[in-house]
């Protein structure tokens, strides 16, 4: 069976200037943190990025929102990250605000080939501007156009060579709609195993979807780093607790 593992220097191959491109981590984590710091190194210009949020300056899409790689992006948020807040403030980064899960349903209308969406979500606030409004028994709707990309960069736990990509609980987040709205899928995964060791129910997309997997070489990062710091900082608490309360 043809293998979809392929090297870094064939991954950055792919990407160029002015491209659209989807992010499937979550406000920077679960993020294809090998690629994209690969891409800061190859500096292309005028992304138009497509991610759950700005990130953080110092993860995720985030990185090249920092160096400046990044000429528009359409988002739920923005607040993790105060350099894409002061680019939009600045006029160096156009930002399109949309509600999460409409953003979801966006990016799921272009994986499906569908029109657009309904929803009333939005209506009567500064979301319905320049936005088409439809009124369906008695309830008004804004139709919200479809998402898709060149490239969707997504990170996921385990693969297999075949392309057959697996998640690690909630990492799955909105990963599996961009490998469907997306000309070509780029997966980032953990670990490697061969065809047959991910059970039928453990595939969350499948590798007719895939395009190339990239097994990345640095830290592991099974868990959430999020999750992390927030354990260790209660965990820090508790023992200075139980050290209060010895004295």
């Amino acid at each position: 069976m043809l293998s979809k593992v392929v090297t870094m220097e064939e991954i950055l191959e792919k990407f160029h200037d002015d491209q659209t491109i989807m992010f499937g981590d979550w406000h920077g984590e679960f993020a294809a943190d090998d690629i994209i710091d690969r891409l800061v190194e190859k500096d292309i210009k005028g992304i138009d990025a497509i991610a759950v949020s700005a990130g953080m300056p110092d993860q995720g899409v985030g990185k090249l929102i920092k160096a400046k790689m990044v000429k528009s992006l359409i988002t739920t948020h923005i607040a993790y990250n105060p350099i894409a807040r002061d680019q939009m403030f600045a006029g160096e980064l156009a930002v399109e605000f949309v509600p999460q899960g409409t953003f979801a349903e966006r990016i799921r209308c272009g994986g499906a080939g569908l029109g657009g969406c309904l929803t009333p979500t939005g209506v009567g606030t500064d979301v319905e501007k320049g936005k088409q409004k439809l009124t369906i028994n008695g309830r008004e709707y804004l139709l919200e156009l479809p998402l898709r990309a060149d490239i969707a960069l997504i990170k996921a736990t385990r693969a297999d060579t075949a392309g057959n990509i697996s998640f690690r609980l909630t990492s799955r987040a909105t990963n599996s709609y961009m490998a469907l709205a997306a000309d070509t899928v780029i997966v980032e995964v953990e670990e490697l195993v061969e065809v047959g060791q991910l059970g039928p129910d453990e595939i969350d997309v499948p590798a007719p979807i895939i395009d190339m997997v990239y097994v990345r070489t640095g830290e592991k990062k099974p868990f959430c780093p999020m999750w992390q710091r927030a354990k260790a900082k209660a965990e820090a608490k508790a023992r200075e607790a139980a050290e209060g309360g010895k004295q």
